[in-house]
């Protein structure tokens, strides 16, 4: 009794909090029943009084059924509620991601129409300036000046090309995808291994950009921290999903470590997944490398190519 007193009071405190507030009063109705049904018991003779039990079980079984059938109806609600709050999330996901990439193609463009010209005047400028009546020091000045600037030109479409990359855009991702490699292979002396089955195949926008975007995040994690010297990367169209498989043979790291919890990289590539309902899973071991996989259902081809860079192009 001391037990149902107690739950009387703690379902009444709840009855304000929650939408279903019938369950609750359904449960007081039940606990005060039972209680009632108790005292009458401990202060009489039950014999008496057995009519009056009857009354108060089916009170209590049609209470605790109809509360039965109210708590399902909150388990729904909450279930929804979990839905939204999920679909919500990968929404807000889905648009940062998008004005990141926005913002990446307005800042490529700036810095390609903007900075590029001027650099490539300053060079023609240059070309135009006579050695002939120089002395040794003008020149060696002249020349690294030129040096510089053609650093500084190769620079800018580099940057550019790796904020908003173009062949991703014109060509595909498999074409993007080469092309991001042939540079880090130019740069780095390192074996990298590139197979798909993809051609001139094109996919949703966000699918292109999502896995161009992961296969760089990769690659950069694994140059700046595996200390490997090869990488295999696989981007193979099965069905409806485009697979992506990626390797290295470098450090690895432990599952429980820093890297594999508090990484930005990983946790960037997980978010990007998670906005396309994609599935990741990353295994490695300290000194066995790593390994990805990224799952991610595809929708039907599209068909014009041209339509999709005009569309793009809009958006930029």
């Amino acid at each position: 009794m001391a037990i149902q007193l107690l739950a009387i009071g703690y379902a009444t405190h709840l009855v304000r909090r929650t939408k279903y507030s019938i369950i609750w009063i359904l449960c007081i109705v039940c606990f005060s029943t039972s209680f009632a049904q108790h005292l009458i018991y401990i202060l009489s003779d039950s014999t008496l009084y057995f009519e009056l039990f009857i009354t108060f079980d089916i009170i209590l079984s049609a209470c605790l059924a109809v509360a039965v059938f109210f708590a399902n109806k909150l388990v729904n609600y909450i279930n929804r509620l979990n839905y939204q709050r999920e679909l919500l999330s990968k929404q807000i996901l889905s648009t940062v991601l998008r004005t990141e990439e926005r913002s990446r193609s307005q800042f490529a463009k700036e810095l390609h129409d903007g900075m590029g010209p001027l650099l490539s005047s300053a060079k023609m400028s240059l070309s135009a300036i006579s050695a002939e009546n120089m002395s040794e020091q003008q020149r060696d000045i002249l020349q690294n000046t030129r040096f510089v600037i053609d650093e500084a030109i190769r620079s800018v479409r580099e940057i550019s090309n790796n904020m908003s990359p173009q062949v991703l855009m014109d060509f595909g991702l498999a074409q993007g995808v080469q092309s991001f490699l042939s540079r880090i292979q130019s740069l780095h002396t390192i074996e990298i291994i590139f197979d798909t089955n993809l051609h001139k195949e094109r996919f949703d926008n966000d699918i292109e950009v999502v896995l161009y975007r992961v296969i760089c995040e990769l690659i950069n994690n694994s140059l700046k921290h595996s200390g490997c010297s090869k990488i295999a990367v696989e981007l193979m169209q099965n069905g409806n999903y485009l697979v992506l498989k990626y390797m290295d043979n470098g450090c690895g790291f432990a599952p429980t470590g820093q890297t594999a919890t508090n990484g930005m990289g990983l946790s960037n590539i997980s978010s990007r997944i998670k906005s396309l309902n994609g599935m990741l899973s990353i295994s490695s071991n300290e000194n066995e490398g790593m390994q990805a996989t990224v799952q991610i259902r595809i929708n039907a081809e599209e068909p014009n190519s041209r339509r999709r860079k005009r569309e793009w192009r809009k958006k930029r």
